[in-house]
């Protein structure tokens, strides 16, 4: 199968971009919208940070401003080697404090049907735990596509 007949089928965007602490000042992502999308996954990915942590949470959006927030449960596994993917886990909607160490991702998926009648747009909140600066980022891939086009439709305000 080519490559892009899995790329059409999904809408990738950056929740965050990278930057030297990235849990500073508990931000969230941008918003996006998963009303033709089933499935959303957030990686939230670091390369250093020794020490500083963060409670991460899934929050349903009413818009893109957003003017209504409410936490939603979801699943998440963690990559702390080259390719190795941690066990999926159930987080509640209080969600998950991570590990303090450098090179780890965090998959974080949540399905449009978690998000009930508090969606249909979601995004992604980082609350600083233990301050000390983490270098990462968080990129966003929408999938199962409602209709799956050549061009995905924009995502996000």
């Amino acid at each position: 199968m080519p490559i892009g007949t899995t790329i059409e089928k999904w809408h990738a965007g950056i929740g965050k971009a990278p930057v030297a602490d990235v849990f500073n000042g508990n931000p969230a992502t941008d918003v996006f919208s998963m009303e033709n999308y089933g499935l959303c996954t957030f990686y939230v990915f670091w390369g250093v940070g020794t020490t500083g942590t963060a409670t991460i949470t899934v929050e349903a959006c009413d818009d893109f401003t957003p003017s209504t927030t409410s936490a939603v449960a979801f699943d998440y596994a963690i990559i702390s080697s080259p390719d190795t993917n941690g066990a999926l886990t159930t987080a509640t909607s209080a969600g998950f404090t991570t590990t303090a160490g450098s090179n780890q991702i965090y998959m974080i998926q949540v399905e449009g049907a978690a998000l009930g009648s508090s969606g249909p747009n979601v995004r992604l909140k980082m609350t600083e735990v233990a301050n000390d600066p983490v270098l990462g980022g968080v990129m966003v891939v929408l999938s199962q596509a409602r209709y799956a086009e050549d061009q995905t439709p924009v995502a996000t305000s």
